[in-house]
């Protein structure tokens, strides 16, 4: 299908390849991350992916590029938890290089396992505060692998990803998806700060027979999909917005009015036009 998508994309031109840089961090395990670079490219950023040991090697390569993408698969095949071993690499070798990737202005997204990875670093959802981890993403709730299509709201106003107010229609696979958090205040503490940028929603429209109850999948507390830092430059989300980046990845697609792009293309456009912008204003 990606190779199909990739043809039908340089029959019609496609966009041009901005001076956005991408990096991609992979490691045993990572699956998504071609598809990633795809979605990338076809957003009109240039893509590289890049493993954790020679990031590690050279953390200065991180200077070189706008957003740093971990994406989803299953890192290490999950032994021990989901996304705790590279982790652990990063916090280890690569964490305060990536904060101050952070602090320059820069944008991180993590998908999946990239997210829970965020999450098990700290980064997310406070990553500025020198406080425990307050949260976790663990098993389903009811137990068992998710695979199928799901609704989300963006909840953040700031979330440099996301269009405030919108619904996407993305698809989930996960296991480990369940966002839970040490106590009560710390979840109110994210929800009134604005960070559940992703919430799970109802079905409006789309493939209706592809979504059955319950709508939030794994159990998440309040619902939650996605989370963004503090400054709305961090994103980390469960579902997988590079698997529907063209309207023919959707089951549906031949069933019903086509359009433009996927949803999921949405939220890698306007990280690339967030950084065309900021030259604009800088010129």
């Amino acid at each position: 299908m990606c190779a199909r998508i990739r043809s039908e994309h340089r029959k019609g031109g496609g966009p041009s390849v901005s001076a956005v840089r991408v990096l991609l961090l992979r490691a045993a395990g990572t699956n998504c991350d071609l598809e990633t670079q795809y979605a990338w490219e076809l957003a009109g950023a240039q893509a590289d992916r890049v493993h954790v040991r020679r990031l590690i090697e050279q953390p200065r390569l991180l200077d070189e590029y706008q957003i740093l993408t971990i994406p989803g698969g299953f890192s290490y095949g999950d032994d021990i938890a989901a996304g705790r071993i590279l982790a652990r690499q990063v916090q280890r070798h690569l964490l305060d290089e990536i904060r101050r990737f952070i602090d320059s202005g820069k944008l991180v997204l993590g998908v999946c396992n990239g997210f829970q990875v965020l999450v098990q670093t700290g980064l997310l959802p406070f990553g500025k505060r020198a406080t425990p981890r307050i949260c976790t993403i663990t098993y389903n709730e009811p137990p068992g692998f998710q695979d199928r299509w799901v609704y989300l709201r963006a909840l953040a106003q700031r979330c440099v990803f996301l269009e405030p107010g919108r619904v996407y229609e993305l698809p989930i696979a996960h296991g480990e998806g369940r966002v839970m958090f040490a106590s009560p205040q710390d979840l109110r503490s994210v929800l009134e700060a604005g960070q559940a940028a992703l919430v799970y929603t109802r079905p409006e429209g789309g493939c209706p027979n592809l979504h059955g109850e319950p709508y939030n999948p794994n159990g998440s507390q309040a619902d939650i999909a996605g989370l963004c830092d503090e400054t709305g430059r961090v994103l980390g989300l469960m579902p997988h917005p590079e698997r529907f980046v063209a309207w023919t990845q959707h089951p549906c697609w031949t069933s019903q009015p086509p359009r433009e792009a996927g949803d999921g293309l949405a939220l890698f456009r306007r990280a690339v036009t967030y950084f065309a912008e900021r030259r604009v204003s800088a010129a």
